[in-house]
């Protein structure tokens, strides 16, 4: 059976994905492995171990899944949690472990990319990472010679290319014309220089590939890396390796010109694919690109729906302490189903698990606030929750109305878009905009990843064509449209939450 499917692999935040599908894109089956990031020596990271592990033990759940051992699929993709910093030296030894996302270390390296470049550069980003460690002369610097994402670090363990994707690869360094911007790399080797670090980014960087392109084939000990049964065989065709945002946009039909999509999740993102470009360079929002490489305005925030987790677990440990053994899914559901009855009013949630710079909070801190007169009950605590995890990304968004982007419909993906429609609901009066969510909405990135890898049998048509006209004209979705009421309840309550950021600063 699984020689007609498709196979895309996604490493996020606090899940490793799989998902197949078939010629008709739609999903087959799934398999999920939990993991966390550890903070050590001030870093979030994930260690190799958790890495091979954690991709070992889902492959091997999707083949329970399955029923049958997967000795081939049609094609593979593998996508991950953008940016971050992963360097080895010649021989691919990891020089120092994982930095992620979350780290917001890269402080004074980005200031300075971001004056010298002219082009806001996130902490979060590879150049930034690379920089900061070379102003720190960190004790490998010298030792250098391959510089990537986790997307391509795992595509390199199952296929030797040492290739990404050039959305994830927009999310390394600034993108121009299909490749990194030449002028900023000149810009970029020259500060390098001057710290002793003479190394060319085209040489330490990923080579950059555009959707539909084959970035290379399992090889056979990639396929015993992947699988330790020993059933899959190599020469299975790869797709690019993408970030989490561009299987995101593949997920949503997201990637034409005035579309745009939001990831929720423990992290969440918005994405707007530009018709032009903006006005000005912003903080708050970061230049990157579709699979397919037109420009996007993105949004990023660090954190989102990673405070209900903590509270729903909570909450099993409660029904522990009764002898219960809850089923989480369902736990889960009926928070997101208490936020439609209840009221925020004289409630504040700040859920910044890690540090949030569009926010100007410099260190993670979680903080619940209940005025002497309120109502703490479920309903109205899980409201506070949820409207919480969309107020940050409203501080982007507003942004991008302010320069007139004229997005008819965003299309919601992620686990919070997945209960009940309330964070469907709440996003649209945030933003004044209706949201989309289609069946595959709680599939996220695992199911881009898979339409990456199916759009390799592509037969030259353009990206957007072979999504909106072979995989998602037939899709059935909901609209979530805003309300007048829902608009100045939501408003009412980001006023609020905007006014009390002081609080979470002065305790950082």
């Amino acid at each position: 059976m699984t020689e007609n499917c498709y196979l895309g692999i996604e490493f996020g935040s606090t899940r490793i994905k799989a998902i197949l599908i078939d010629e008709n894109f739609s999903p087959v089956c799934s398999a999920s492995h939990t993991w966390e990031n550890r903070f050590e020596n001030d870093l979030f990271t994930y260690s190799e171990e958790d890495i091979s592990n954690g991709l070992k033990d889902t492959f091997a759940k999707l083949t329970k899944e399955v029923g049958e051992d997967i000795k081939t699929v049609k094609s593979i993709c593998i996508s991950a949690m953008m940016h971050g910093f992963l360097a080895f030296d010649k021989d691919m030894n990891l020089l120092t472990p994982f930095r992620t996302w979350r780290n917001v270390n890269t402080e004074k390296a980005a200031g300075i990319l971001s004056e010298k470049l002219s082009f806001n550069i996130p902490l979060r980003w590879s150049c930034a990472h690379l920089f900061q460690a070379v102003i720190d002369n960190e004790e490998y610097i010298g030792k250098i010679d391959f510089v990537t994402t986790l997307a391509g670090y795992v595509h390199y363990l199952l296929t030797g290319e040492k290739v990404l994707g050039i959305g994830d690869a927009s999310g390394m360094f600034p993108i121009k014309s299909g490749k990194y911007d030449e002028e900023r790399v000149k810009i970029f080797e020259d500060l390098l220089s001057e710290h002793g670090f003479d190394k060319k980014i085209n040489d330490i960087f990923p080579k950059i590939l555009h959707a539909g392109v084959n970035a290379g084939k399992l090889t056979e000990s990639g396929a015993k890396y992947l699988d330790v049964s020993g059933k899959l065989m190599s020469g299975i065709s790869f797709a690019p390796p993408e970030g989490d945002a561009g299987t995101g946009m593949a997920a949503t039909n997201s990637v034409t010109v005035n579309t745009g999509n939001i990831s929720a999740g423990t992290s969440v993102f918005a994405m707007a694919v530009l018709e032009k470009p903006l006005q000005k360079s912003y903080p708050e929002i970061d230049m990157v690109t579709t699979p397919a490489g037109d420009d996007v305005a993105m949004v990023h925030c660090n954190n989102c729906s990673g405070e209900v987790d903590t509270w729903v677990n909570l909450f099993a440990d409660v029904m522990n302490g009764y002898g219960l053994q809850p089923d989480l899914s369902k736990l889960y559901e009926t928070f997101f189903a208490a936020a439609h009855s209840g009221s925020s009013n004289g409630l504040m949630s700040y859920g910044f698990l890690s540090a949030e710079p569009i926010a100007a909070v410099s260190d993670g801190i979680e903080m619940f606030i209940k005025s002497p007169t309120s109502t703490l009950n479920l309903a109205n605590f899980s409201r506070t929750i949820l409207y919480s995890a969309m107020c940050t990304l409203k501080i982007g968004m507003d942004i991008l109305a302010d320069e007139e982007i004229d997005l008819k419909k965003i299309y919601g993906h992620g686990g919070y878009f997945k209960s009940g429609g309330f964070g469907a609901k709440t996003a649209a009066n945030a933003f004044g905009v209706p949201i989309a969510v289609g069946v595959s909405a709680g599939e996220g990135g695992a199911y881009g990843a898979a339409l990456l890898a199916a759009y390799l049998d592509n037969n030259g048509i353009s990206l957007d064509r072979f999504l909106g006209e072979n995989v998602f004209a037939k899709t059935n979705e909901t609209i979530y449209q805003p309300t007048d009421e829902g608009i100045k309840d939501f408003d009412d309550y980001y006023g609020r939450f905007i006014a009390g950021l002081h609080i979470i600063r002065e305790n950082n």
